[in-house]
């Protein structure tokens, strides 16, 4: 008797217990979503575009409200530091990031219970496709943040090359920018989002050196970093801006050249082995029914 007593007392503090923390989560105000700066305008873009995320933002704001209690300040900073690098990929905060793996765990875990019941899976699969799906937000950031660092890189020496053309015309610096943000052809380049933020600093009242050292904090590549050493440079020593700028768009292009030509001969080296794989594959296949007629012929 007495020890039914402990077990519905046991029973009715974990119920209490479980109606105390559904309140108490129930209560907490979801997080704010980005309204301002780059994180605001990626956000409204998202919202724009509807599909998944835009469904599913109501949620992820609710469940970045209850992570926001937890002490995660070194973990929230480099998440803040990767999204950055992103772009600010779809306006996301940290706790939107953690928000996005712990509702991306529940579905997988989800999606491989329904696969082990129906589909007849094995039920271990549950833990992988739950972690399969906590771990897809990350890969989508990494990815979209190595996009932007290729994109970048990649254009980088033409637009110097057309800014020093601009102010080798007369114009000055933010000038021959914005003449590259409005004659761009494709505004969806990473490269024309960072011009673009450039110039909105500028009219901000940054100054020319704060604008290029956040250009070099958000893509933190060495093309980048150079290209902004070199102009805050000449802007303290009063070189020519032009060429300078002439000059970083040339030694640019020679670095691309040679680590082009060093990842040919990197991938030259590489291709030995299949090819030694595949030559020895073509030698077993010509030689193989001569060498199993001659230990036939010994066996008999």
């Amino acid at each position: 008797m007495q020890a039914r007593v402990y077990a519905y007392v046991a029973m009715g503090l974990f119920a209490a217990g479980i109606i105390l923390g559904v309140y108490t989560l129930g209560r907490n105000r979801p997080e704010d979503s980005p309204r301002l700066g780059m994180r605001g305008k990626k956000r409204h873009l998202s919202m724009a575009e509807g599909g998944l995320f835009a469904s599913a933002e109501p949620a992820v704001r609710m469940v970045a409200g209850w992570i926001a209690y937890f002490p995660l300040s070194e973990q929230r900073r480099r998440v803040d530091e990767l999204l950055k690098h992103a772009g600010d990929w779809m306006g996301l905060t940290a706790n939107e990031y953690f928000a996005l793996c712990v509702l991306g765990c529940v579905a997988g875990g989800l999606f491989g219970l329904v696969m082990a019941n129906l589909g007849g899976f094995p039920a271990f699969l549950v833990m992988p496709a739950a972690a399969i799906g906590a771990l897809m937000p990350y890969f989508q950031v990494t990815g979209e943040r190595d996009r932007v660092f290729k994109e970048c890189n990649r254009a980088l020496p033409g637009s110097i090359d057309l800014a020093s053309l601009c102010m080798g015309a007369g114009l000055d610096f933010p000038g021959a920018i914005r003449q590259i943000v409005d004659k761009s052809g494709n505004r969806a380049d990473a490269l024309h989002e960072q011009w673009e933020t450039i110039l909105q600093e500028l009219e901000l009242g940054r100054t020319r050196r704060q604008a290029l050292e956040n250009f070099a904090d958000r893509v933190p590549t060495e093309a980048v970093r150079d290209f902004t050493g070199a102009v805050v440079q000449s802007e303290e020593k009063g070189n020519p801006l032009a060429e300078v700028l002439r000059i970083q768009a040339t030694m640019m292009r020679m670095r691309r050249s040679v680590m082009a030509e060093e990842a040919a001969a990197r991938a030259a080296v590489m291709m030995i082995g299949p090819l030694m794989l595949i030559f020895g594959a073509i030698i077993l296949c010509l030689m193989g029914p001569f060498i199993i007629q001659g230990m036939q012929s010994d066996a008999f």
